[in-house]
């Protein structure tokens, strides 16, 4: 029988995976400043990797088909994967032992423990959190989260953290309510904001377009978890706080465009560090580019 100790994956380290990957992450959410939430896109031929032990809670998303063997209780299994596969292993639990026999592609989401406690703690009581174990299982809002996440951070999306963090939330919410030992009952809130945490909570949006602002920091000023606060404000807005956020960016951008300043001076004074990604984005909600905004 094997002595090894597991291997601990801490994805807030930037070099955890050094040890295990042949070839370097293709994406990572490293720059893009996600907080607790983490991201690592990689590909790879076949390879193996020993048992391991991760820091936080942990979802692989297969974006290839591949066949690989898992060592279950001292014994090597064959396992399929397709697209769209997930394995999920909770934080603080060893993973086993893989062989990867094809080509393959994996998206990791790197949950801290801490997270799921803060998007449940006015439904659920943290000592009862519970993640269970999942080698393989068919998920197709897991994979459609993965992606998304995929492509932001493709275009460069730098100032992508508010985005990020409202699929954290969803993706907390939805590890809790399927994969949970202790199925929690989330209540169902109508109504949207009251009028008072609307306001506080639009007005710290509008103080700060040009910051890399997370969907926790503003939950946290109107004292709500980041799940009911983004349903609420969902239901008195009719769209979720990033997209607000988004619009808000927009409509300033076009007010300073009048002023005559640069299109970069624009685009960081309303958050975007990235003049491009601010182009693409103000050509999709106003119809043209901010250069001929500026010109008419």
């Amino acid at each position: 029988m094997s002595t090894e100790q597991p291997i601990r994956i801490d994805a807030s380290s930037s070099d955890s995976f050094n040890p295990l990957l042949p070839k370097p992450l293709i994406l990572s959410s490293r720059k893009a400043d996600w907080g607790s939430f983490y991201f690592a896109y990689h590909r790879q031929s076949p390879y193996s990797i020993p048992e391991t032990y991760p820091a936080q809670h942990t979802i692989n998303i297969c974006t290839n088909p591949f066949s690989a063997k898992v060592k279950l209780n001292g014994h090597w299994q064959q396992r399929w994967c397709e697209v769209g596969d997930c394995g999920i292993f909770p934080s603080q639990q060893v993973a086993p032992a893989t062989i990867f026999e094809q080509e393959l592609g994996i998206i990791h989401l790197y949950l801290e423990p801490a997270s799921l406690s803060q998007v449940a703690f006015e439904s659920v009581d943290a000592e009862r959190i519970e993640i269970v174990q999942q080698l393989i299982v068919h998920d197709p809002l897991i994979l459609q989260l993965g992606l998304s996440l995929k492509q932001e951070l493709e275009v460069g999306a730098v100032d992508s953290r508010l985005y990020a963090s409202t699929v954290a939330t969803m993706l907390a919410v939805h590890l809790l309510k399927r994969y949970s030992a202790h199925q929690p009952v989330f209540s169902e809130r109508t109504g949207g904001l009251s009028n008072y945490n609307l306001r506080v909570a639009i007005a710290y949006i509008n103080d700060n377009l040009e910051q890399n602002i997370s969907l926790i920091e503003i939950a946290t000023i109107v004292h709500m978890s980041p799940h009911y606060f983004a349903t609420l404000f969902k239901q008195s807005t009719g769209v979720a706080p990033h997209q607000y956020l988004t619009q808000c960016r927009i409509e300033r951008a076009k007010h300073y465009l009048t002023k005559n300043l640069s299109i970069t001076q624009v685009s960081q004074l309303v958050g975007y560090q990235s003049q491009s990604h601010f182009a693409k984005v103000f050509r999709k909600h106003v119809g043209i580019t901010p250069k001929l905004y500026q010109q008419r």
